[in-house]
């Protein structure tokens, strides 16, 4: 690396691996697709104090009817604290309840209300309009092989 003198007090160092252009890499693309899919989230939602994590994990509980927060994990890949604080949430809101598990006392339960299972019911249209819009550029080949390649990238290639 080559070094250029700023100042007295700092040295700037010049990179010398001119391929490496941040903005072609994997991961900066998929935080900018990420970033405008929840922009995109925010603005069609059906209910605007329901966030991404929020609809994932209430579409994970309603597949499961009733689980523990250690399968909404498993489900979603959301980490374990994070979970914590949108079921916490959730329940704040009355979309979800707690209860215990009947053969495990120490485990706790979560399911639909009412409430929650009425707006998954109102969401899943809007949340269809949402992936129309999140790919709206894409042409149908281009979607199918996005979706492929998404699966591919978060199962680790198997």
């Amino acid at each position: 690396m080559s070094k250029e003198k700023i100042d007295d007090s700092y040295v700037h160092e010049k990179s010398v691996d001119a391929d490496y252009v941040f903005t072609e890499q994997v991961g900066h693309l998929l935080r900018k697709a990420h970033q405008r899919h929840m922009m995109i989230f925010q603005e069609m939602s059906c209910e605007p104090n329901l966030t991404a994590p929020q609809f994932i994990t209430l579409c994970t509980i309603q597949s499961m009817v009733s689980c523990s927060i250690t399968d909404i994990v498993s489900a979603t890949a959301v980490d374990q604290a994070t979970m914590r604080g949108v079921i916490d949430r959730l329940k704040s809101k009355g979309w979800v309840y707690l209860s215990e598990d009947l053969k495990d006392r120490r485990k706790v339960m979560i399911s639909l209300s009412v409430a929650g299972a009425e707006l998954l019911k109102k969401m899943i249209p809007c949340a269809k309009d949402i992936t129309e819009a999140t790919m709206s550029d894409l042409n149908p080949a281009e979607r199918l092989a996005l979706i492929f390649l998404l699966k591919k990238m978060g199962s680790g290639g198997k």
